[in-house]
């Protein structure tokens, strides 16, 4: 996991813990990073900073989900350089486009499931 933050990085972490997988929390400034992302089958890249990521940092044929997204002078640009990491992962989430209509159907379900349970205490009382 790169990235520390409250909205991704330590919640993602701990739901992927929850699920059994073996999690090692990053930062940018985690020291031998590109060792430590050479090691991970899937790297969830959530920090913050437009192609930060490169192909030498990524094991081939590991999974690479991008959840950052910054605006630059260039357009919309992930933690991830996409058309490097790409040939060298299995698979790869673009931005925009990956995670993002993701988040959003996450966020209406989750919406649409608080409504409910408030209709049900409603009706229990």
């Amino acid at each position: 996991m790169l990235g520390r933050s409250s909205l991704v990085g330590k919640p993602l972490a701990l739901m992927l813990l929850a699920a059994d997988a073996t999690v090692t929390l990053c930062h940018s400034r985690s020291r031998n990073l590109p060792d430590l992302c050479r090691q991970a089958d899937v790297i969830v890249a959530a920090l913050g900073i437009p192609g930060f990521v490169k192909a030498e940092m990524v094991k081939q044929q590991a999974v690479v989900v991008d959840v950052g997204i910054s605006r630059t002078p260039a357009g919309l640009r992930g933690d991830v350089d996409f058309e490097k990491v790409k040939t060298v992962a299995g698979a790869v989430t673009p931005v925009p486009g990956g995670v993002g209509p993701m988040t959003v159907a996450m966020l209406l379900w989750n919406t649409v499931r608080a409504a409910e349970n408030l209709l049900m205490k409603g009706e229990k009382k």
